[in-house]
Formats: structure tokens, C-alpha cells, sequence
């Protein structure tokens, strides 16, 4: 059973997606919030396994919660909803340490797998949304990060499931275009995160870019 706290200042918004995910057997709402202060603690008490965080709340807001839950070690993942399609609250979502990132106009189906994508450790970005960490990177005059000591340690095998995994890929589609077993595409994942000091997927896709392991249209 995947546990999803709500974290959104409207009632109306935080009830409709209580109801959309009330229809699913594998989903169960544990708590709601109404800033961001409150989504933190609600998620050291009702300890989720995914929180669906608004941006603008009063006080805290959606990302400054965010940087705290993430901080805090061993929490949920956090899928970022917001209806503000701003590359401002984009980036700042992943630096904040966000695993997804969907627009509150996403059909029902989308939220609900969403929820799904980011509870079993993947990333969670649109296409229109991974085009624009891609184009952000590529702009010339970028900043670029000196590559983590440990990047010359990657495999051969490691570097194609990264460049896999700043496609985008979910671990069977990786899985498929490796020809490899869904097991080992994890253990092989969860080298490249620990090789790269990556805390997630999500970062991991941005530093591929960001170190030029790939590069747009690569």
C-alpha cells in the first residue's frame, strides 16, 4: 500500500485528490496539510511514502518544506503539484530535492501514476519538463560543475544505465534496452547514485547534463 500525505492550502484541491486516490486499491491518503510547516510534521508523524506538495502555501512553502523533509533522511519522496508552469519553481524543485514534478492541469490518470513512478524510486518528469533541464544545461555560457571525483569510477555497463537514466528511462525500460533483468538494472542504478553522490534518480538525471556525461540531442 503506497501512504500519500496532501500538502495544498485550498481544501477543494487537497479533497479532489483524496477522491481520485481513494479509487485506487494500492493508494491510501494518511494525512493532509495546509502549509508547508504542517506537511512536515505531518510527515515525521504519519511517515508517507510519497508527499503530494503544492508550491505557494502561506508561511513555509512547498519547496522550503521540501528541503526539509529531504534533509531529514530516510522520508518520502516528494512529487511537487503545482499549477505555476515557471522554470523558476521547476529547477528549484529539483535542487530542493523533488523526485517529481507534474502540473495540477495532469489528468487523473497521470496523478495516479505518478504517485506510483516516484513510490517505487523512480524520477518524475514531464517530457515538456525533462526538454527544459536538457535546454537549461545547453545554453551557451551555462554553468558547469567540476565532475565528482568518483564519476571516473563508473563502469562501462554504469554509464549506459546513466545515460539511460538522463533519458529519462523507468529501470524495465532500461531493463529492455540493455538487455538486462529488472534486478540488476537496480543494483546497477543504486551504484551510479552512490558513485555519483546523487540522492536520487531526479539529481542524477541533472548532473548527467550538468557534467556533460550526455549531452541534448546525444
Amino acid at each position: 500500500m503506497i501512504r500519500v500525505l496532501l500538502a495544498d492550502d485550498h481544501r477543494l484541491v487537497r479533497t479532489g485528490f483524496r477522491v481520485i486516490l481513494g479509487l485506487e486499491d494500492d493508494i491510501e491518503v494518511v494525512g493532509e496539510a495546509e502549509n508547508g510547516a504542517q506537511a512536515v510534521a505531518a510527515t515525521a508523524e504519519h511517515r508517507p511514502d510519497v508527499v503530494l506538495m503544492d508550491v505557494e502555501m502561506p508561511g513555509m512553502d512547498g519547496l522550503e518544506a521540501t528541503r526539509h523533509i529531504v534533509a531529514a533522511g530516510g522520508g518520502p519522496s516528494v512529487l511537487i503539484l503545482t499549477t505555476f508552469d515557471r522554470d523558476d519553481y521547476l529547477f528549484a524543485a529539483l535542487e530542493a530535492g523533488a523526485s517529481g514534478f507534474l502540473l495540477k492541469n495532469s489528468s487523473p490518470e497521470s496523478l495516479v501514476e505518478a504517485v506510483r513512478v516516484v513510490a517505487r524510486g523512480d524520477a518524475l518528469l514531464a517530457p515538456e519538463i525533462t526538454r527544459r533541464v536538457i535546454a537549461a544545461f545547453a545554453r551557451p555560457g551555462a554553468p558547469r560543475s567540476e565532475p565528482p571525483a568518483r564519476l571516473d569510477e563508473l563502469t562501462p555497463r554504469e554509464h549506459e544505465v546513466l545515460v539511460q537514466l538522463a533519458g529519462g528511462a523507468t529501470n524495465a525500460e532500461i531493463a529492455l534496452a540493455l538487455h538486462l533483468g529488472e534486478t540488476t538494472v537496480k543494483t546497477h542504478v543504486s551504484r551510479v547514485l552512490t558513485k555519483l553522490g546523487a540522492r536520487d534518480r531526479t539529481q542524477a538525471v541533472v548532473l548527467a547534463y550538468e557534467l556533460g556525461v550526455v549531452r541534448p540531442g546525444g
